[in-house]
Parts: structure tokens; sequence; C-alpha cells
């Protein structure tokens, strides 16, 4: 009984059929390599020299060169270069390693736990399965990945089948601030085998890092896809609107300390302040200096915008210009929410009629949808 073959196994056994080893090689034989330089002509004495063209001259190699690749013995195959294409990388290359930088694209995201999870579904998606793993270290070693490729079919016998296997160690290491690390990988076991026959197959410092190279673009590749979705839905996200709610000081007996009204945002301490940055401007407030560590905007206040004047017909700016400061914390109640509060640039609470008169513009800009680019 005939064996049955696809049309795209016939046309393989048609057009095939080289191994790996084979399009390492070039075509035909190597004999230029024993081919010896001539020696120049030899001009008997009293006549000139002739004027010989240098231009196709072979240049001496350097020490650097192993200047037994020659023949069969070189490779001919273009290099492959690392592609760093996913948002916030980029390479960062020695002569023993090469490490793909990674750097944090969202402060709500813990970039270690983002590393080893898109390495954890880039595994289950190719059924790589891992054979050791130390997360505190930062190391997974996979266990054997098996690619075949089938060199020969034939419809009466089995088909002749080139296999390689290999192992790969990934690292990932983020530095202690938690907003940029490295992802190495390291070809660490590699065999080869055709039609059920090992071969004997010395990998040269060259092929370990074509391989290492080809498994890392791959795993950036991944991460390039799963940033891209992150970064749409962080951008989707940001485009909503925040409301914002004004929280009066409570009327206190003459004599006694006021406490001073704020604005309380329904959000978080991260999405409040990127919105402020969008927002102020809007207002009338430019944006002097900034300090997200302590939660502080300094602005400058002027009507410049228009905005204060499109939004009351008095054309009235609420606010006296001039130099203020906007403190950003997280609720103590709550925190999924974040007070606002204006001051003036002694780092003295503003009079809470200001507050309370600013609210309207503020509550407006910061409650609007926004296109998502």
């Amino acid at each position: 009984m005939l064996k049955q073959v696809t049309p795209i196994l016939l046309v393989a056994a048609v057009t095939a059929c080289s191994t790996p080893i084979d399009r390492r090689q070039a075509n035909g034989n190597d004999e230029y390599a024993n081919v010896t330089a001539q020696p120049k002509l030899v001009i008997p004495a009293g006549l000139n020299q002739p004027k010989y063209n240098t231009e196709y001259d072979i240049p001496e190699v350097g020490s650097k060169v192993d200047k037994t690749l020659v023949g069969k013995k070189l490779d001919i195959r273009p290099p492959l270069q690392v592609l760093p294409m996913a948002e916030g990388t980029h390479v960062e290359e020695s002569s023993d390693s090469i490490k793909i930088v990674v750097e944090s694209i969202d402060n709500d995201i813990d970039l270690r736990n983002e590393m080893f999870s898109i390495l954890d579904e880039y595994f289950s998606r190719h059924e790589i399965k891992i054979l050791k793993e130390d997360r505190e270290s930062g190391v997974i070693e996979t266990d054997w990945i098996e690619n075949q490729e089938i060199i020969d079919s034939s419809m009466w016998g089995a088909d002749e089948v080139y296999s390689v296997r290999q192992r790969y160690r990934f690292s990932v290491n983020v530095r202690p601030h938690g907003r940029s690390g490295n992802l190495a990988i390291e070809l660490i076991e590699h065999e080869e085998s055709f039609d059920g026959k090992a071969q004997d197959i010395l990998l040269t410092g060259e092929d370990k890092r074509r391989y290492t190279v080809d498994m890392l673009n791959n795993t950036i590749a991944y991460m390039s896809v799963k940033r891209a979705k992150a970064i749409k839905a962080k951008r989707l996200r940001e485009s909503l609107g925040i409301d914002v709610a004004l929280v009066k000081a409570p009327e206190v007996a003459e004599n006694e300390t006021t406490e001073q009204s704020y604005w309380l945002a329904d959000a978080g301490y991260s999405r409040t302040w990127d919105r402020l940055r969008i927002v102020l401007p809007e207002m009338g407030f430019e944006i002097v200096d900034l300090d997200s560590n302590k939660g502080l905007y300094y602005i400058n206040v002027s009507d410049d915008s228009g905005f204060w004047s499109s939004l009351w017909s008095d054309k009235k700016l609420p606010i006296k210009e001039g130099s203020y400061r906007l403190q950003i914390e997280q609720d103590t109640n709550d925190e999924t929410k974040t007070r606002i509060y204006l001051k003036d640039k002694e780092d003295s609470p503003v009079s809470n009629e200001v507050v309370e008169a600013v609210y309207d513009g503020m509550a407006e800009l910061m409650s609007e949808d926004r296109k998502v680019r």
C-alpha cells in the first residue's frame, strides 16, 4: 500500500533536499581553498617592471580571525542581529554575552512579575517544558526543545528527518529600584540527528550565538505583542474621565483652627498624577516643576488659555495669578482615591473659598473622556 503524501510534501520531495549542515556551506567544491598564488613575471635586467593592478588583492586577515575556517568549514550564512522590538527594550552586547535591557513602561506594574509572566505565557504557547526553575535568583532552564525538518519525503517509506534538540537557560535580573532589568538567554545543551542517527556536531561560538539570538528574538517578539496590548489598554484607561468631588472643610467656631477644603479624585495616585499633567495646562496653570516622589506640582497661574473666560461669562479668574503648589497624596481611608490640595508658594493652604471656586473648572476637565491615539 502506498504511503499517502500531501501535495506540500510532494513538492518538498521534488525540490529538496539539503540538510542544515549543507546550508552552511557554499555550493560546489572547495578546490579554490587549495589554489596557490602565482609568482610575478620575471623581468630581465634592464627592463622596466610592469604596473600591477592591486584592486583585487586580498588583504591579510587580522590576528583574531580563525584561518582554519576555509572551504566547507566556512559558514556562509549571514549573521543574525538582536532585534529589541518590544517597547522599552534595547540591546546590551559584550564579547561573551547578549542581553536585552528591559525598562518599565507602567509604574503600576511590577517589572519582575511582568517579565516572568511573559516568559510563562511564551513557554506555554510554544509547549516548552521547564526542567529547573529558581524565581528568587531569576533563572529558568528549559527541558529539551525539539525542532524537526523533513529533508526527504518518500511515498514508499519513512521520511528522512533532521532533528535539532536544545536546552536553554533564561536569566531575569531586575535592579533594586525596579525600573529596569535585563533578560539573557544561553544555549546550554545541543544535539542533532539525521534519520535517527546522531550527528557529531561541534558547535562553534558563532553557532551558539546564532541559536541564542534566534531564541532571544522570538522571546522579545512575543514580549512586543504583550506590551503593545498593555500600552493600548493603559491608554484606554487613562482616556476615561476621573470624577472629582469637593470635600469642604467643616465650619468651626471663631479662633479655632480651620481645616482646608480639598478635591478628592476617584482614582489611584498614579492615574491622578498623570491626569493632572494633562489638565493643569488646559486650566491655565503652567507646570514649572514637579516631584512625583513628594507628590508636588509647582505651578504658575494665569488665564492665557481662555479656559476660565469660556467657563464663566464674567471672565473672572477665580484665583489670583502667581505661583502655587498642588499637593497630591493617597486618601488615608481609601487607597483607590487621591486627595488634591491647593497651596500657595510658601506651602501654606489657600483659602477654602478659592479651593471651592476653582473646583468647577477642575472637575469638568478631569471628568472628560479623551480620545485614544
